[in-house]
């Protein structure tokens, strides 16, 4: 790993209230069309806050994501996803994810289970983390701190179970989902 800024290992986190910066985040999904290729899409909407304790162990993240802010490129799609077929974003408005445990693989490997809110259903997952470093902002807006996560969910699980037609047999929309975030923290004042 190389790191530009003053932390370069995860024992030398520095401490306190992060709070996510969205222009520098992502959330990414990705799901088979017909078992074959891959639709691709984010959420534009990623709010957060990763409290950072002296022992990284005990710190902790909680992310809220506006479901409604999810974009396919594809309109018609999009607006789908939105419906009571998948994310009902008219009774459901938002994704969540708490964690509830913390623990180190390596000094930029991480595991961080916790509790993702989707559709209204909460089920436990756990993220691969990679620490990516610090580095001060050189517009002067504070001190950054950046991780990579992944994972994978099963879409029946949070009761996302529509299926679409099946004349060809087979399932239209795949039962697993990718997740990839890419995120950027910036220290709270």
């Amino acid at each position: 790993m190389s790191t530009t800024g003053t932390a370069t290992t995860a024992d030398a986190l520095p401490t306190g209230t992060w709070n996510i910066e969205p222009a520098h985040s992502s959330a990414n999904f990705s799901v088979r069309h017909l078992g074959l290729s891959k639709v691709r899409g984010h959420f534009e909407k990623v709010e957060g806050t990763l409290e950072l304790a002296d022992d990284p162990t005990q710190s902790s993240i909680n992310v809220t994501i506006d479901a409604g802010s999810i974009q396919t490129n594809q309109p018609d799609r999009d607006g789908h996803l939105k419906s009571a077929d998948f994310l009902d974003v008219e009774n459901h408005p938002v994704l969540e994810f708490r964690s509830t445990r913390i623990a180190k693989e390596s000094d930029e490997d991480w595991i961080v289970e916790g509790e993702l809110t989707v559709h209204g259903v909460t089920r436990p997952v756990t993220l691969d983390v990679e620490y990516l470093g610090t580095a001060q902002d050189p517009m002067g807006a504070g001190q950054r701190i950046a991780f990579e996560a992944e994972t994978k969910i099963v879409r029946h699980d949070f009761g996302l179970t529509w299926e679409g037609p099946k004349d060809a047999g087979g399932i239209l929309v795949g039962r697993k989902v990718d997740i990839d975030i890419d995120v950027e923290f910036v220290q709270a004042q």
